[in-house]
């Protein structure tokens, strides 16, 4: 089999996971709290991740780390996965997935911005025209799916949704800036090391209950399903491929993908201000991204 249509296979299996997992959640808080959620798919991810280095034979390059790259991991580690999916498992706990889903999916707007202000990168003013459109699709869904579909959405969950894309973009700056000196699958093994540390650290503060079977089984799902498995698959996939922007462009089914996953497991009923919010956020970003010229 060619290299592109590994890569592309590999792309589709990421995609396909991601697309699964904003239904997981929903399922998964039926269950367990959200911090337990976290907590147990948190250490999930770690030991798969684990499994990797194994296999991969890295653990020397674990070895290797230094106490500066270990500081960084730990900064990372609290990004993500402590206070992203906290945050964001818990506007789940709050929102229709419907909501929860596409508000999070802003997250390169965010990035644009922060970019902006901490990498004195400007924003192109052009770009401004994609940030509009991406935002006026997070406002109709706000604002609209409720109204429409009789479902509570309360404007807490939606912030909290907005400021998990905020960490996430935070996250993306600095994996991105220390991706250079460590390898992609030691990045991620550290930085869910330290965050699942911070995890337990936290228990007193947000209590544990034994989970049900079905609990831990969910949890475990939303760690190898969100977390590890697709991450692993689409960084072999953007490593093996010579078209990397195909790879990319394929994550925009993702959001798409969800929304069918919510209508037919969880029975919501998807109404019309979430398409079109959708398709106004995805437009906006790729607009950014294929129509903006880069300097």
């Amino acid at each position: 089999m060619k290299k592109n249509t590994q890569a592309i296979l590999l792309a589709l299996a990421a995609v396909l996971s991601w697309s699964t997992v904003a239904t997981a959640f929903k399922v998964a808080l039926t269950y367990l709290t959200h911090f337990e959620m976290l907590l147990i798919a948190s250490l999930t991810s770690v030991l798969i991740f684990a499994m990797v280095l194994t296999f991969q034979k890295k653990w020397t390059l674990v070895k290797q780390l230094s106490g500066k790259q270990w500081k960084e991991l730990a900064f990372q580690g609290f990004l993500n996965p402590a206070a992203y999916y906290l945050i964001l498992f818990k506007a789940y706990d709050m929102l229709p997935a419907q909501v929860a889903q596409p508000v999070n999916y802003a997250w390169p707007i965010v990035l644009l911005i922060l970019l902006a202000i901490f990498a004195k990168q400007p924003i192109p003013s052009k770009k401004y025209i994609g940030m509009v459109i991406s935002m006026s699709g997070v406002v109709m869904i706000s604002l609209g799916t409720g109204q429409l579909s009789g479902m509570s959405v309360p404007a807490q969950g939606v912030l909290l949704a907005a400021l998990s894309a905020f960490f996430w973009a935070a996250y993306w700056m600095v994996n991105n800036k220390n991706k250079h000196s460590v390898d992609a699958i030691v990045s991620l093994f550290g930085s869910f090391v330290c965050g699942s540390l911070y995890l337990i650290a936290s228990i007193p503060v947000f209590g544990l209950s034994l989970p049900s079977l079905n609990g831990l089984l969910a949890g475990m799902y939303v760690g190898g399903f969100e977390m590890a498995i697709p991450f692993i698959c689409f960084s072999i996939a953007m490593r093996i491929t010579s078209n990397p922007a195909l790879i990319n462009q394929l994550c925009y089914l993702s959001p798409f993908l969800s929304l069918f996953f919510i209508a037919m497991v969880l029975h919501e009923p998807i109404v019309i201000t979430t398409y079109i919010g959708l398709v106004l956020i995805v437009a906006g970003i790729v607009f950014n991204e294929y129509f903006v010229k880069k300097k």
